[in-house]
């Protein structure tokens, strides 16, 4: 965990469901890419590999849309879902294997992704949900055993809209021991989805989390949103937005956005004046973007908050 919490920057992970729709798996499920986890789960541990080999110090599992809920949607009972889960980590952990070397300096994160991404209609860029913080609970819980079972270094509480489910989520991190980050959509460069002020997110998780942040974004709000998080947190900041692409979730397709195809290494020092310290990709994105950031990143001299 040293490589979270020593100050460097950190590379992530870029876009899953990109890469396994461009190798040929059909994502048009509910279930999005934990649907490949049933069906070519092989698939899964070669993209984080290939991400591996592009310079990312952390893959991100398979289980952002994985859970007891969505798997009972296709017959699964609990026990077969819960393997499920834990297939997520154990693949991500092979690629890792299979790239040798000093496994400390890569670690393993459980993608949690919130209730809206089960519910498959864009919840989670809306964040118009509502759920008592014990349905949340009840909700997520199954599915971070499970990863944290499994071995999962880190916990990516990502995507999220809401700030009461990132408060319950930060309940269950406590209540199982565990560390994770957390990172959010956006409404605005100054709100979350669901309308609450980054400024009220970021104090309220303060002391609760080893980085807080955006994902799923749009490129231009990064930069704002870092600095509205910075101004009232000395956390860490993450960020892995975007390819520069907007993201309908009606219609469930991609088309330009404000900067489109702009470019993560071109940003990423910007983003780390103003905090980051964890940076990647999202939706989009993809092994080359990554291993473009990863020579932009290294050609910084490192430097702590």
């Amino acid at each position: 965990m040293d490589l979270l919490t020593d100050g460097r920057t950190v590379v992530l992970d870029g876009a899953l469901a990109t890469e396994l729709e461009r190798r040929g798996c059909d994502l048009a499920d509910p279930l999005w890419s934990a649907k490949v986890l049933l069906e070519e789960p092989e698939t899964i541990a070669a993209v984080h590999g290939d991400y591996f080999a592009a310079g990312a110090q952390v893959a991100t599992t398979a289980s952002y849309q994985a859970s007891l809920d969505g798997f009972a949607a296709r017959g699964l009972d609990e026990d077969a879902a819960l393997a499920l889960v834990r297939r997520s980590v154990l693949l991500a952990a092979s690629a890792r294997d299979a790239v040798g070397g000093d496994g400390g300096a890569r670690l393993i994160a459980g993608s949690v992704g919130p209730y809206g991404a089960f519910l498959a209609d864009g919840s989670e860029y809306r964040g118009d949900y509502q759920l008592s913080r014990d349905e949340f609970l009840r909700f997520h819980r199954p599915r971070v055993s499970a990863l944290l079972a499994a071995g999962a270094d880190v916990l990516a509480f990502e995507t999220l809209p809401k700030l009461t489910e990132a408060l319950a989520l930060a309940d269950l991190a406590d209540e199982l021991g565990a560390v994770g980050w957390f990172s959010f959509t956006l409404r605005d460069a100054a709100h979350i989805s669901d309308g609450t002020a980054l400024a009220d997110v970021a104090q309220a998780l303060d002391d609760r989390a080893i980085a807080i942040g955006v994902n799923c974004v749009p490129i231009p709000l990064v930069s704002p949103a870092l600095e509205a998080l910075a101004a009232h947190t000395r956390l860490p900041l993450v960020a892995y937005p975007n390819s520069g692409e907007t993201y309908d979730p009606v219609t469930k397709t991609w088309g330009a956005g404000a900067q489109s195809g702009a470019d993560l290494a071109d940003l990423a020092p910007e983003w780390c004046e103003r905090g980051a310290r964890l940076i990647g990709g999202c939706c989009r994105t993809t092994p080359a973007d990554i291993a473009a950031l990863t020579q932009a990143l290294r050609s910084r001299a490192p430097r702590g908050r």
